[in-house]
């Protein structure tokens, strides 16, 4: 694996680091960031994971949200992938909800977009044993979450390995994506017309299975992608249905920002400490 380490920044005392290497799963050169904590009582580090949204890199959380004084201070690793595969040789589309940046974080089907877009696996399995042997004293404990896009890839990631992550959050997330316009446009790109094969990607679905993490959500009433694109009613139904440990907050007055991000940020984080550190 050429794993190679292109940036590294002191912030909050700890390291935010940018990385790049060969993924064998995309077929493609993937670049992801990683923030490493001080650590300077050499305790067990617990590992956080955030998705981001239509059209975004790593870049987006790692240098507008701010997160890495709450990191530092719960003292948690946090990993940050890109949102889709990279590269001239990889599909694409005209569209910005479709093709690079916006992968939502499936294992495609259809061509052109099955040899490189697998990030699920990628994420699962390829990504997951590069960042377990960058945290220094990891713990083994991970928990998942995101914006948007990326928030329909927590749900869905953590949903759909319940056993691993222990705790799930999301800010304005795609909870539907089977019945709203941008998941309806890709999973009939990735997937194919026969919406029996979107079920084990749709978290609204997903959210009736057994012994589900516990969940975070907050909304902004002022999205402008609220509630045509985020609409939470039938994850709401599906979940009080089987008695889910799901809460599921609307803000008023916020929007998709990441201003909107960073003013509740460190709610998530202190709920996914809860879960991580016992």
């Amino acid at each position: 694996m050429s794993l190679k380490r292109i940036e590294q920044r002191r912030s909050f005392g700890g390291q935010q680091c940018k990385y790049n290497h060969y993924s064998e799963v995309l077929q493609c050169e993937m670049t992801f960031s990683i923030y490493l904590p001080s650590n300077e009582e050499n305790k067990k580090i617990p590992l956080i994971w955030w998705l981001s949204g239509l059209t975004c890199t790593d870049d987006n959380f790692s240098q507008k949200s701010g997160f890495q004084s709450l990191a530092n201070k719960y003292q948690v690793a946090v990993i940050i992938p890109d949102t889709s595969p990279r590269g001239e040789q990889v599909a694409d589309d005209e569209a910005w909800d479709l093709g690079k940046g916006a992968s939502f974080y499936i294992n495609a089907t259809q061509e052109p977009w099955a040899k490189n877009y697998q990030m699920y696996t990628y994420l699962t399995e390829e990504l997951s044993d590069i960042a377990s042997s960058l945290v220094p004293n990891f713990s083994g404990l991970e928990s998942i979450m995101g914006h948007s896009m990326g928030g329909h890839g927590a749900l869905m990631i953590g949903l759909k390995n319940a056993e691993r992550y222990k705790a799930i959050s999301a800010f304005s997330p795609i909870l539907s994506p089977s019945r709203v316009p941008w998941g309806i446009k890709a999973f009939t790109a990735y997937l194919g017309e026969d919406q029996d094969s979107w079920k084990e990607w749709d978290a609204s679905k997903l959210v009736k299975g057994a012994n589900i993490p516990p969940i975070l959500i907050t909304q902004g009433t002022a999205d402008d992608f609220y509630p045509n694109q985020l609409d939470e009613t039938m994850f709401l139904e599906n979940a009080r249905a089987k008695d889910q440990a799901v809460e599921y907050k609307q803000e008023e007055g916020y929007d998709h920002s990441y201003f909107f991000i960073s003013t509740f940020l460190e709610e998530h984080f202190a709920f996914h400490i809860k879960h991580l550190v016992k």
